[in-house]
């Protein structure tokens, strides 16, 4: 009888108060992470809610409670490596604290992003983190209006009101112009990351402003968009330039791979010929392939950063805005060649 009950209609919380011989409000506590409940009333609750075959739904807890307990996570694109490992630590990250993660992808035009907020905002998340997502002033209203704070994850949006966090990307880029310069290179390219975002842009600003500290400066600047088909359009044109690179920054390690095969396509060495630099250390940057000379973006911190930024504005809506800036540190391989007189 019991089965054909389960089969008519969804079992409620009202069914395994009933069955646990408890009330519905214990039932409540136990599903609720962090909540106040004894071991026994949590033993007696959960084996009745197996019994039953009962699962929480977190959108009717929210109606009760205002609080879903899950993060909607908005990131743009997956075929960069950064982003399938961020999601992973950031997913487990949320979990250890008791969330739920709800993942929606959205290029970053601008009705892509409205339909995908509208979607969160209906599930009545309780943050939103976007990773390399743009954000439009009126979709930060509707999400403010509705007391959903946002964090961006990777990328910066100023004049957003929004908290951010990302590795110090004008110094990395610095970092990339003086270990490059002091191993010799005097032709010095760079494939930038795409323009239309922060982090491109910041990249490529602290690689200019690194190279004329030094009485130099690029001699080309491509943008890759942060897309191997214009990574590879940007190799092509370098290499067919009056001036060939003896050295090629790149925005990221995904464009780096592509320059790298498309020098070796081309009879070139890498890095006798030509060095390569990229940004991001994705685990395949060190795959002997590669040997990848890169920025490394501290995801670790960068991930436990985003979401201790975003809990502490779910605990406290009017907590102000930050934008956290952590250091990256250059990774020597041997995708580069070194300074005089400095070992690998």
């Amino acid at each position: 009888m019991d089965g054909g009950m389960r089969n008519a209609q969804k079992v409620t919380s009202v069914d395994v108060a009933r069955r646990a011989g408890v009330s519905q409000s214990a039932v409540s506590r136990v599903f609720t992470p962090g909540a106040s409940v004894s071991a026994d009333m949590t033993e007696k609750v959960r084996r009745a809610a197996a019994e039953l075959g009962y699962s929480p739904n977190p959108l009717a807890r929210a109606m009760i409670t205002g609080k879903s307990r899950i993060i909607g996570l908005v990131v743009a694109y997956l075929d960069n490596q950064f982003y399938p490992l961020a999601i992973e630590r950031l997913s487990h990250a949320l979990q250890a604290e008791g969330y739920h993660v709800l993942l929606f992808m959205a290029s970053n035009s601008e009705g892509e992003i409205e339909k995908v907020v509208t979607d969160l905002l209906a599930y009545r998340v309780d943050g939103i983190i976007t990773a390399s997502v743009a954000i439009t002033n009126d979709m930060t209203r509707r999400c403010a209006d509705a007391g959903i704070p946002v964090v961006l994850f990777n990328r910066g949006q100023p004049g957003s009101g929004l908290s951010s966090v990302t590795s110090a990307n004008v110094e990395g880029g610095r970092k990339v112009a003086a270990f490059l310069h002091q191993g010799g290179h005097k032709q010095i390219a760079h494939i930038s990351g795409w323009q239309g975002s922060l982090t491109g842009r910041e990249r490529q600003q602290g690689f200019e402003e690194g190279l004329a500290a030094l009485d130099a400066a690029p001699l080309m600047i491509i943008d890759g968009m942060y897309d191997r088909a214009s990574a590879l359009a940007a190799t092509e044109t370098l290499l067919r330039s009056a001036v060939v690179p003896d050295a090629i920054f790149v925005g990221n390690d995904h464009m780096a791979f592509v320059v790298i095969d498309t020098l070796r396509q081309n009879g070139l060495r890498v890095p006798q010929d030509i060095s390569v630099v990229g940004y991001d250390d994705v685990p395949i940057s060190a795959w002997p392939a590669y040997d990848l000379t890169t920025v490394r973006q501290p995801m670790n911190r960068m991930v436990e950063a985003t979401v201790d930024t975003l809990l502490a504005q779910i605990a406290d809506p009017d907590r102000p805005a930050q934008k956290i800036e952590i250091g990256a540190p250059l990774m020597v391989r041997g995708s580069a060649r070194l300074p005089q007189g400095q070992a690998t």
